[in-house]
């Protein structure tokens, strides 16, 4: 990315991370578990079932907002509880209560005034939203999925500081890695 993209980029995600009402920062990240091949899914669904691996998941979305696309909106088959639901789709409506649909990342965090954003799939979402986030929270699964066919968008790590947490689970390893954006002034 040169760096009249970065310097917008940055620029970008300093507005978006104000809340008017409060004058608070808010936190806009991702949240993805991907495997060592870079999968995230596999015939429209993750492709791991590892007890504990969506605690984290939980523990960073209750009472904020998650965002995602259609696709893994019908995954999922409602919206989550404690937690405002945003889907970005071009075409699709959904009525339902706690659940907000809009046509953009941009509209998304713009509908999420008041409380972080976090981007949770698929591919299409995390795509457009990587310029924006200021942190990636990512569950590395210890594991190659073979005939993958949702992936983790590239993203250039030497953007982030990385932190690299704990190692958990019996069968199936997996290691919490947290990026955080550099600041670029």
């Amino acid at each position: 990315m040169d760096f009249d993209r970065l310097q917008h980029a940055s620029y970008i995600r300093e507005m978006y991370k104000k809340d008017d009402k409060m004058g608070k920062k808010r936190e806009i990240g991702l949240i993805v578990a991907r495997s060592e091949n870079n999968v995230i899914g596999k015939g429209g669904r993750l492709p791991w079932d590892i007890e504990g691996e969506l605690s984290q998941f939980k523990e960073l979305t209750m009472g904020n907002a998650v965002v995602m696309g259609r696709r893994t909106y019908e995954e999922i088959g409602h919206p989550l509880p404690g937690r405002k639901t945003i889907v970005v789709s071009g075409g699709d409506r959904y009525q339902e209560d706690g659940i907000c649909t809009v046509r953009s990342v941009e509209k998304a965090i713009d509908a999420a005034a008041g409380v972080n954003v976090y981007f949770a799939g698929g591919y299409g979402i995390y795509k457009a939203a990587l310029p924006l986030v200021d942190v990636m929270y990512i569950t590395e699964i210890h594991i190659v999925v073979e005939d993958g066919d949702a992936f983790f968008p590239e993203f250039d790590a030497g953007d982030f500081d990385v932190t690299i947490g704990e190692t958990c689970g019996d069968e199936i390893k997996y290691t919490r890695t947290v990026y955080r954006r550099k600041k670029l002034f």
